[in-house]
């Protein structure tokens, strides 16, 4: 799937991309009790997207990488478009 394909709503996403920019990680409190969050800027050949990197996966790769996201699913969040890889999905580099 290409990000320009992704709508509000999807799930078991499916992309391959370029990580250009990773905010630092900052706390935040959850159901599940207080977790690291950060955001990735992903992009393709077809536009950028914002993903959400929780706990483990926030060092799990660095800017410049090309990664695969399975099995992500899509939300809007402060009227922009993101993805989030769940429990069950994966996020690898490519090498």
């Amino acid at each position: 799937m290409k990000i320009s394909d992704v709508k509000v709503g999807m799930s078991n996403i499916t992309l391959t991309a370029k990580v250009l920019e990773i905010s630092e990680s900052r706390d935040v409190q959850t159901k599940y009790g207080p977790r690291s969050v950060a955001d990735a800027i992903l992009e393709d050949d077809t536009g950028q997207i914002s993903l959400s990197l929780w706990e483990t996966q926030i060092k799990s790769i660095a800017v410049g990488d090309t990664i695969n996201v399975i099995g992500a699913y899509s939300t809007q969040f402060r009227e922009k478009l993101q993805i989030t890889i769940p429990k069950n999905g994966k996020l690898e580099v490519v090498q």
